[in-house]
């Protein structure tokens, strides 16, 4: 989908169509919305001039998204605010509402659904389809049907969006990004040599900023530069795995199918302060906060039926660097007091000399629970654990 929560946005405030547009920053609330109504009439009515710019934001809030004449100045997603009001002052600042993005996202899956049934679902705003056996798919090498279902859901939503079609999902990927908004870009294997080679090697989903830094470091900035070195070069500098795909990647290979069902890996909250703590001078508050998480995590799993083994934590200073340390333990579990009480462990072996700006806990190595049996398909049973003398394990002290 083409800037997914803006172009939603849009289709409520049309009079900021063509105009610089972030989200970020706040909640929308169904009370503030009424206020606006109240005030205006309708929400279509109100002024441009009268929506808060991002030149006035303070804060430590971090960019969604933005409309394509935001991104015009360098504006992206998950760029701090901050940084993006010296950019791009002028821009409207609204904040986000993720109750209507979950509602136009089901709404835009279900249009491709009736059309392409075999659909992978990579998240609010993003599906592969493989259109194989869908009848007529294949006119025009997939075009046809790529502007069918572009019709389609702009009909159902008043969105657009862009379809990448190539023989692969690594390749399909990247040509969804060619002619963004709103365009079809089609790759076949001849296509690779002048169409992908030129690129830079970051645009290859899955080469980030540590590997394209290292590739870069080698002297290698292209993918056709990267596709010109040998699979024993790229596995003697990246490993056997790493360097194995890299070479693949390269060459537009790649066998992934299009996975129809897929379960969650892992479940994790995280949270962002307004400023700085320190874990010395602002103890008992990250306390409340570490509890708080742990306490949502453990909602979410007992809400979507899982149970995990892994449980770790993420910190990210003040300078921006972050750590992450993360416990196996030997039953699955739910709870949030084991979650809290093994995350403190974590916590232990993290340096907590420097401020924090950013706390997160996470549960991984997911199995399907059963909330009555309080068991899991083959796993091992979670057995009461003996008293330590200290108490309930969400009041224990933390960062001690």
């Amino acid at each position: 989908m083409d800037a997914f929560f803006a172009s939603v946005e849009l289709l409520r405030y049309p009079q900021l169509k063509g105009l610089p547009v972030v989200i970020g920053g706040s909640r929308h609330t169904p009370e503030h919305e009424a206020q606006l109504i109240a005030q205006w009439g309708s929400l279509d009515a109100i002024p441009v001039e009268a929506f808060p710019r991002l030149a006035r934001y303070v804060g430590r809030g971090v960019i969604t998204t933005a409309t394509y004449p935001a991104r015009q100045f360098g504006v992206g997603s998950a760029m701090g605010m901050m940084k993006a009001a010296r950019l791009c002052p002028q821009a409207i600042l609204l904040p986000i509402d993720f109750v209507r993005y979950r509602q136009y996202s089901r709404t835009f899956k279900d249009v491709i659904l009736e059309m392409a049934p075999l659909m992978e679902d990579r998240g609010v705003d993003e599906v592969y389809i493989d259109f194989t056996l869908v009848p007529d798919g294949q006119h025009e090498g997939g075009r046809v049907l790529a502007a069918s279902i572009q019709q389609r859901i702009f009909e159902k939503t008043g969105l657009t969006c862009s379809v990448g079609v190539a023989p692969n999902k690594l390749l399909a990927k990247m040509a969804s990004e060619f002619n963004k908004p709103q365009g079809i870009s089609i790759v076949m294997p001849q296509d690779v040599e002048h169409q992908i080679w030129p690129l830079s090697c970051r645009k290859i989903n899955g080469i980030g900023p540590k590997a394209g830094a290292k590739l870069q470091g080698l002297g290698i900035v292209t993918i056709g530069e990267l596709a010109a070195k040998s699979l024993p070069w790229l596995m003697q500098h990246f490993g056997k795995s790493y360097g194995a795909w890299l070479h693949a990647a390269s060459h537009g290979q790649d066998d992934r199918a299009v996975v129809t069902e897929s379960e969650p890996v892992s479940m994790s909250r995280e949270t962002t302060f307004d400023s700085d703590l320190h874990a010395g001078h602002d103890k008992v508050q990250l306390g409340a906060i570490f509890t708080r998480l742990c306490e949502r995590v453990a909602q979410d799993l007992q809400r979507k039926g899982y149970a995990g083994r892994t449980i770790g934590i993420k910190l990210r200073y003040a300078n921006f660097k972050s750590v992450t340390r993360e416990i196996t333990v030997d039953a699955f579990t739910q709870d949030a007091g084991t979650i809290r009480r093994v995350a403190g462990q974590c916590l232990k072996r993290v340096p907590l000399e420097q401020s924090i700006r950013l706390l997160g806990v996470r549960v991984g190595c997911l199995v399907h629970w059963d909330a009555s049996t309080q068991q899991a398909e083959g796993a091992v049973p979670v057995l009461p654990r003996k008293s330590t003398g200290k108490g309930d394990p969400l009041s224990l002290p933390l960062f001690d």
